[in-house]
């Protein structure tokens, strides 16, 4: 699993990266950095970033999503949680979340834009997660116990939040 975290570390810096600098300064961890840094000095830094290094709107838009798909997929994979009689697996909440929250787009329930290709690349990202590491350790209940690793999940989940746009 050591691995895995190391997969989960860089594609959250990958992201933090993107919405810093290509996104708009209204997310939680943007206002975040302004509050400590001013927004002047955040604007200079965002205008450099944007210049030297100019990435196109799929990666802008669609890879952090993916990319935090394929976070909380990892962290998700050795958890279910146990409702009455049944058995619901962790691994399947980040598709669902995903593919969800793209719905709640559609319909204008929640803030963002609906786009297939955010659920395209969410799919693939949770099949990278799900299927590229092989978990054999046992599925142990999320609820049953608070240790590192299920802090770390419930964290990825989470980290969501950050990419929250206030209007």
């Amino acid at each position: 699993m050591k691995k895995e975290y190391l997969y989960i570390a860089v594609s959250l810096l990958i992201s933090l990266f993107i919405y810093l600098f290509y996104r708009t300064e209204k997310t939680v961890v943007n206002e975040m950095l302004i509050s400590i840094i001013s927004f002047d000095t955040y604007a200079a830094w965002k205008a450099n970033m944007v210049h030297f290094i100019p990435i196109n709107d799929i990666v802008v838009y669609s890879l952090p999503e993916g990319l935090w798909v394929f976070c909380i997929t990892l962290t998700s994979k050795p958890y279910y949680i146990k409702l009455r009689n049944r058995r619901i697996y962790c691994v399947f909440i980040p598709l669902v979340f995903s593919v969800g929250l793209e719905i709640l787009q559609l319909l204008h329930i929640t803030n963002g834009r609906f786009d297939l290709k955010d659920i395209g690349i969410s799919i693939v990202f949770w099949g990278i997660g799900n299927y590229a590491f092989r978990n054999k350790a046992p599925k142990q209940n999320i609820l049953a116990s608070l240790n590192l690793k299920t802090v770390i999940c419930v964290g990825t989940y989470a980290i969501v939040y950050l990419s929250h746009v206030f209007k």
